[in-house]
C-alpha cells in the first residue's frame, strides 16, 4: 500500500504539469486560468486516490499503475472537451452566472432563478465571484463529481466482490463510460453529482453505515429530482434491516441545509422546499424527450394524457411487484442481490414513466457497470445500457437521430428482463445458507 501511495504522490507534479499545458490550449484559458484548472484537478485526483486508499485491500502492482495512468489520461481528455459550448450552456447556466454576477453573487440566491435547484445554483453564485469562464468552472465541478462517481462505483463494487483488482479497474473503466464523459467535461451537465451522491449512498447503507447514507442520499436529491428513482430500493433496505425508521428524519433535515442557502439569502422558506413541486408544470408537454423510455415506440399518441397516467401507473405497479418479492425473499439479500434490486428500480422507473429526457438513465449507466463487475454474466449490461443512451444524446448535441430511439428501448428491456433473470437465479443465497442480511425484528 505505501508503495502505491508514493507512485501516486510522485506521478502527481507531473499529471499536474500536463493538465496545465493542455489547460494552456482553451480558447479562453490564461495563465491564471490554466493554473486554477491544473491546480483543480489535480487536488481532485489527489482526493480520489486517497479515497481509494482507505480501504484495506492490497493492490495488485500489474493493476495499480494501469489503472492510475488510464485515470489520468482520461481526465486529461476531459480538458479537450472544455471549449465546447452546447445549447444549455448558452441559454441557461452561463446566463444564470451572469445573473449571479448582476445581483450580488450569493445574494442573488433570494430571488428565484433557473429550475435547478439551490446547492448547483449556489455553486453557480460562487462561480460569479471568480475570474475564470463560469464554462471551465462549471465543468471542472463536473469532473470533480465525475472522480466522486467512480470512488463509489468501486467501493460498490469491492464491497460485493472483495476483489482489489475489480476495485481499481472499476474505478478507471467508470471514467471511461461514454454518458460520464460526454456528460460532464463535453455537455457541462450535472447528472455526476446526484449521481455519484446516490451510489455513495448505496454504499454507505451496504457496509453499515445509514447515517451517512441517509445524509448522501438527501444530497443527491437536493442538486437533482431525479435521485428519486433510486428511492424505491430504499424500502427494502428498511424492511432488510439495513435501514431503520429512526435514520430517515436525517434525510429531510440534511436536504434543508442544503437548500439554507437561498433561505438565509431572504427566498421564502415555503416557496424554497418546496421547489420541485412548483417546477412540475416546466416538465413540457411531450411524452417523450430523446430518452429510450416506453414512449419512444410512439410517434402520436391520440390521449397523451392518458397514456402519461399509465405509464405512472406502470412504474408504480412494477415497483410494488418488486417490493412484494424482495419482502418474501428478504432473509436471502445479500449485498450483491441488494446492489442488482437497486439497478433494476433505477432502470425500469424511467423506462415507464413519462416527460423523460436523454440523461435519466445517467444512474443507470453507472450501476449496469458496478452489476457487471459483480455479476460477470452481466458484462454485456453496460454496453447496451450506453447504447441507448448514446443514442439520446447524439440526437441532441448533432440535432438528428443516429438511429431511432425505439432501439434503446428495446436494449434497455432486453437488460431489465435479463436483471430479473439474474436476480432470481444467481443474485439470491440458497435457501439454506444465510444471507449477509438478516430480517429485522423491528423497524425501529
Amino acid at each position: 500500500m505505501q508503495q502505491h501511495k508514493f507512485i501516486t504522490l510522485c506521478s502527481l507534479p507531473i499529471f499536474a504539469v500536463l493538465a496545465l499545458s493542455l489547460s494552456l490550449t482553451l480558447d479562453a484559458a490564461g495563465i491564471g486560468t490554466a493554473l486554477t484548472i491544473a491546480l483543480c484537478l489535480t487536488l481532485f485526483t489527489g482526493l480520489a486516490f486517497f479515497a481509494l486508499f482507505r480501504s484495506k485491500a492490497e493492490f495488485d502492482a500489474k493493476i495499480f499503475l494501469p489503472a492510475l495512468i488510464a485515470a489520468y489520461l482520461l481526465l486529461l481528455l476531459r480538458v479537450l472537451c472544455f471549449d465546447k459550448q452546447t445549447g444549455d450552456y448558452v441559454s441557461f447556466l452561463k446566463p444564470w452566472t451572469q445573473y449571479f454576477r448582476d445581483n450580488g453573487g450569493f445574494a442573488g440566491l433570494g430571488r428565484s432563478i433557473g429550475n435547478y435547484n439551490i446547492p448547483y445554483l449556489t455553486f453557480l453564485a460562487l462561480f460569479s465571484y471568480i475570474p475564470v469562464s463560469e464554462l471551465y468552472l462549471i465543468k471542472l465541478l463536473s469532473v470533480g463529481f465525475d472522480l466522486l462517481l467512480a470512488v463509489s462505483v468501486a467501493k460498490l463494487v469491492l464491497r460485493c466482490t472483495g476483489s482489489p483488482v475489480r476495485y481499481m479497474i472499476a474505478f478507471a473503466v467508470t471514467l471511461l463510460l461514454p454518458t460520464v464523459l460526454l456528460n460532464g467535461a463535453y455537455w457541462g451537465q450535472c447528472d455526476s453529482i446526484y449521481a455519484g451522491l446516490a451510489a455513495l449512498s448505496l454504499y454507505f447503507i451496504l457496509s453499515g453505515r445509514p447515517w451517512l447514507s441517509m445524509a448522501a442520499l438527501a444530497l443527491s436529491f437536493s442538486f437533482k429530482l431525479q435521485a428519486i428513482f433510486i428511492f424505491p430500493v430504499f424500502l427494502v433496505f428498511l424492511f432488510t434491516g439495513k435501514l431503520k425508521l429512526y435514520h430517515l428524519p436525517l434525510f429531510p433535515a440534511v436536504y434543508f441545509a442544503a437548500v439554507s442557502p437561498a433561505i438565509l439569502a431572504g427566498r421564502p422558506v415555503l416557496d424554497t422546499l418546496l421547489l420541485y413541486v412548483n417546477q412540475g408544470s416546466t416538465v413540457g408537454n411531450a411524452l417523450n424527450y430523446n430518452s429510450p423510455s416506453v414512449y419512444s415506440l410512439f410517434y402520436h399518441v391520440a390521449d397523451p394524457a392518458g397514456a402519461s397516467a399509465t405509464g405512472i401507473i406502470c412504474a408504480f405497479a412494477f415497483c410494488a411487484a418488486m417490493f412484494i418479492l424482495l419482502f418474501l425473499l428478504r432473509g436471502r439479500l445479500g449485498d450483491a442481490a441488494l446492489l442488482l434490486s437497486a439497478f433494476i428500480f433505477v432502470l425500469a422507473v424511467p423506462l415507464f414513466l413519462p416527460h423523460m429526457h436523454e440523461r435519466y438513465f445517467f444512474m443507470a449507466d453507472v450501476l449496469a457497470l458496478a452489476v457487471a463487475f459483480v455479476f460477470p454474466k452481466a458484462a454485456f449490461f453496460p454496453a447496451l445500457c450506453a447504447f441507448a443512451s448514446l443514442l439520446g444524446y447524439h440526437a441532441y448535441l448533432q440535432g438528428r437521430f443516429f438511429l431511432p430511439m425505439r432501439w434503446g428501448f428495446w436494449a434497455l428491456a432486453i437488460v431489465l428482463l435479463l436483471s430479473l433473470m439474474l436476480l432470481f437465479s444467481d443474485g439470491l443465497a440458497p435457501k439454506n445458507q444465510k444471507s449477509t442480511v438478516q430480517a429485522p425484528e423491528n423497524l425501529i
